[in-house]
């Protein structure tokens, strides 16, 4: 194919091709980093042009545009992943199934030493609590789930489920209910 235009002189005329491409997707540049996706998409609209299939115009406006797009749906799933990266690890740090030390986080179970082979004692501490207390204990401590897998078991939101736990734990805490609880009796 003989091109008798340079990439120089395309990019001279074609520039504000990229430039035009960027405002009518309504893109915020200000780091250029599109406007570098654009040129690349001129440059290889530029080595892949074929005479006879169109104008050469036409053809610049649809790889640069198509490219961008490419772009931004990548940046965009980028995003999303980082986000839910970030919602993950918000969700294991305050979940309420670890323990929290200066040593660092341990799953409550695993720092535990519950006895879980004690029917009497699980059934003692069934009737200090309201059923959905009762489910907390259940999933969270004996089955190990994690919230949201309780809260999609139960059919209800995560911080309910949160909410269930934080009761449980101020009844754990009360003198008289640790008493009843209590191995020694």
């Amino acid at each position: 194919m003989d091109k008798k235009l340079t990439f120089e002189e395309i990019f001279e005329q074609n520039e504000r091709r990229i430039y035009y491409q960027i405002h009518k997707m309504h893109i915020d540049d200000p780091h250029q980093e599109f406007f570098q996706e654009g040129l690349v998409a001129l440059w290889n609209a530029y080595e892949t042009y074929q005479p006879d299939k169109g104008a050469m115009a036409t053809y610049f406006n649809y790889t640069i545009r198509n490219r961008l797009i490419d772009r931004m749906r990548r940046d965009t799933r980028q995003n999303e992943i980082h986000q839910q990266s970030a919602h993950d690890q918000r969700t294991r740090h305050t979940d309420g199934n670890y323990h929290r030390g200066a040593d660092g986080s341990r799953p409550i179970a695993a720092n535990q030493h519950l006895p879980l082979n004690d029917s009497d004692l699980w059934k003692e501490l069934q009737s200090q609590l309201t059923d959905k207390q009762w489910k907390w204990v259940y999933y969270a401590i004996i089955q190990d789930m994690s919230y949201k897998a309780i809260a999609e078991q139960e059919n209800t939101t995560v911080d309910a489920v949160k909410s269930w736990g934080k009761q449980v734990k101020k009844k754990l805490k009360n003198p008289r209910v640790r008493e009843l609880l209590s191995c020694d009796k």
